[in-house]
């Protein structure tokens, strides 16, 4: 690593040839980040949802899908459903700690507030769990999902969004 500053997080639209690549981020956040919450049998079937990559795809052109950069290169991606749920919102390893988490969430909270919702909810990860509490983020109700024969724990955590939200720079 070199001295220099990294540079900030630049955003856009998803593009339907980022499946690849956002498949990828999304295993290795799974793989490398959730490490210490789930056992490695949860996050084989967690990121077995990024195995059918047209599913995948699909997936991420049906959403209001953002995609986080750094000089150019994918680094992160989140997606809003419904105009009010984050659904996923990932970020590569090597970036976490960064910012670039924050700057997708920042973006989807804009967005559903200037699509008029008072709220804005998602399903955290046990992993991501402080990092949405951090923001505002309030813990409503624990879960318990299968996938592919795994219980995964996730918590529904909803913020409270204002006026404000979409204004600020």
């Amino acid at each position: 690593m070199t001295a220099r500053a990294k540079s900030p997080a630049g955003l856009r639209p998803y593009l339907a040839a980022d499946a690849p690549l956002l498949a990828e981020i999304f295993r290795a956040s799974i793989a490398e980040l959730a490490a210490e919450d789930y056992s490695e049998a949860q996050q084989a079937a967690w990121a077995a949802a990024a195995d059918d990559e047209k599913a995948f795809a699909t997936r991420l052109a049906g959403e209001v899908t953002l995609v986080a950069t750094i000089e150019g290169a994918p680094v992160g991606f989140a997606a809003l459903k419904g105009g009010n749920e984050i659904d996923m919102l990932y970020v590569h390893p090597a970036v976490a700690g960064e910012g670039v988490a924050a700057t997708l969430c920042d973006a989807m909270e804009k967005l559903a507030a200037a699509r008029g919702a008072a709220k804005i909810s998602a399903e955290a990860s046990d992993t991501a769990l402080g990092f949405f509490e951090h923001r505002g983020f309030k813990a409503q109700r624990r879960n318990s999902v299968q996938r592919q024969g795994e219980w995964i724990a996730t918590t529904t955590v909803e913020k409270q969004l204002s006026a404000a939200t979409w204004s600020k720079s």
